[in-house]
């Protein structure tokens, strides 16, 4: 094994300009037999390495279950296969790479797994907030390699006191700059597309403040329901499943200022700032809130149990699998718009977008007729497309207004999105990654609808499985589409 450098433990690692071309590194992954490593994590480590550029990596699994190196092998070149990776550095890893049971929460077993590591060590946390936190506890009893890189997916923590105390506890192993919060529904593809979008368009840009816009919805419905995910969804439902974390994200994005420039630094204070000014609606979190779980249903040809009847549920809880929330970002540009946030399991499709529908022409001269509607810009997100809705004159009849649509994709990555994270992980560039600060701040913002919810004064409706969501919300103007 390659001589490493080691920090005391009393010190702190330093950040890293990146990795030179053909310095091998390692990505250890703690929890790599769960579910996120297989679906996910392993697609973007092995789509990452058949077109990089240089990168030589050592993949490390870890977990709690007795797995034989064949049957992690089988994981990690099975999960390549998806990607199509081939290449040099894709035999190289998959040669190399190894599985070891070990507690997480154990120093000695930690040290260990990190006693395996060459160069610089990410170590992926693909574990529940919980076990996270005392993994880390762990780590503060071990010498970490130098510029060690802590990556944790949401939730960071559970509330936004345990998040300020994870933000404590991993700043005892790392430097903020070397600690990544990942968001894998934002690469960097489309990060740089919103941006690009909005900044570069001075036909859009005068126009995305509140003396033109009447409301912003941002969507991710899923037609998905459980999916053998009870363990973790059943304490967390969709409200910190999504909104807390990455609608929260695509908001900042959608709604902050220019940055100077597209450094770290820059992108990372401007959605502080939006964040820090973001607040339920009316400061009404009973009235700007709702909430609903799917009942037994059919979507296409699959049939779906209700998710109170689901195995691993707990009907007791109430966890909702509908959640929606409405915000303001009490901004210049901003304040006075409703930004609704929505995100849905086990619904009739699968849509993810921000809409952005602007108020309507003040008026309209005398002898125009038809049905124009407001405009709407429409962002799609996986593919990555935008949609604007325009009133134009309709064929035949040059004074009859109708509603037609004008459509873009935007250019898609050579990544996939968690391919795009892992990438800036590994090159330690943490411009995708959640700033302490900010995981503090999504907790603060959700809260209170949180709070509101868990004395049950919101109503937890109900909705069949493979339906647009609960009728009564369609009745009061809560179909975003409307």
């Amino acid at each position: 094994m390659a001589q490493r450098s080691v920090k005391k433990t009393t010190g702190r690692g330093t950040a890293s300009s990146g990795p030179r071309g053909g310095d091998r590194q390692t990505l250890l992954i703690l929890g790599a037999s769960g579910d996120l490593t297989g679906r996910l994590l392993l697609p973007g480590v092995g789509g990452l390495l058949a077109c990089d550029r240089g990168r030589d990596l050592l993949l490390l699994g870890s977990g709690m279950e007795p797995w034989t190196q064949a049957k992690w092998h089988k994981r990690v070149t099975d999960a390549f296969a998806t990607q199509h990776a081939k290449g040099a550095l894709v035999t190289k890893a998959l040669a190399d790479t190894s599985y070891t049971q070990a507690d997480v929460t154990d120093p000695e077993q930690l040290k260990m797994l990190l006693d395996k590591a060459v160069g610089p060590v990410s170590i992926f946390f693909a574990l529940p907030p919980a076990v996270t936190a005392l993994a880390c506890q762990a780590l503060t009893k071990v010498d970490l390699p130098r510029d060690t890189r802590l990556v944790m997916e949401k939730p960071f923590g559970t509330d936004a006191a345990s998040a300020a105390k994870l933000n404590e506890l991993v700043l005892r192993l790392v430097p903020e700059e070397n600690v990544f919060r990942i968001d894998h529904f934002l690469g960097k593809s489309t990060v740089l597309n919103l941006l690009g979008f909005r900044f570069a368009n001075r036909l859009f840009e005068p126009v995305l403040n509140n003396l033109h816009v009447a409301k912003m919805e941002i969507v991710f419905d899923e037609d998905l329901g459980l999916e053998s995910r009870a363990g973790y969804y059943d304490g967390a439902g969709a409200l910190v499943d999504m909104i807390q974390s990455h609608l929260l994200q695509i908001m900042t994005l959608l709604t902050m200022e220019a940055p100077p420039t597209l450094t770290a630094g820059d992108l990372r204070d401007r959605k502080a700032e939006i964040l820090r000014a973001t607040r339920v609606w009316a400061d009404d979190p009973v009235g700007s809130s709702r909430r609903a779980r799917y009942t037994a249903g059919r979507i296409g040809r699959r049939k779906l149990a209700g998710y109170a009847a689901s195995p691993g549920v707990d009907p007791a809880r109430k966890t909702e699998t509908l959640a929606e929330m409405t915000v303001e970002v009490n901004t210049w540009r901003w304040a006075g718009v409703p930004i609704t946030l929505r995100s849905g399991k086990a619904l009739s499709t699968r849509r993810k977008e921000a809409v952005i529908t602007f108020k309507p022409a003040p008026r309209l001269p005398d002898g125009f007729h038809g049905s124009p509607q407001p405009e709407r810009l429409h962002i799609g997100f996986g593919p990555d497309q935008m949609r604007l809705q325009i009133n134009v004159n309709g064929p035949g009849d040059p004074m009859e207004l109708d509603p037609h649509e004008m459509v873009v994709d935007f250019g898609p990555g050579e990544l996939s999105a968690y391919g795009e994270v892992l990438a800036g992980v590994l090159d330690n560039d943490p411009g995708l990654a959640v700033r302490g600060d900010s995981a503090v701040d999504c907790w603060r913002v959700v809260a209170p609808v949180l709070r509101a919810w868990k004395a049950d004064k919101v109503p937890l409706d109900s909705y069949p499985a493979g339906s647009t969501g609960p009728r009564k919300w369609k009745e009061t103007g809560g179909d975003p589409q409307a």
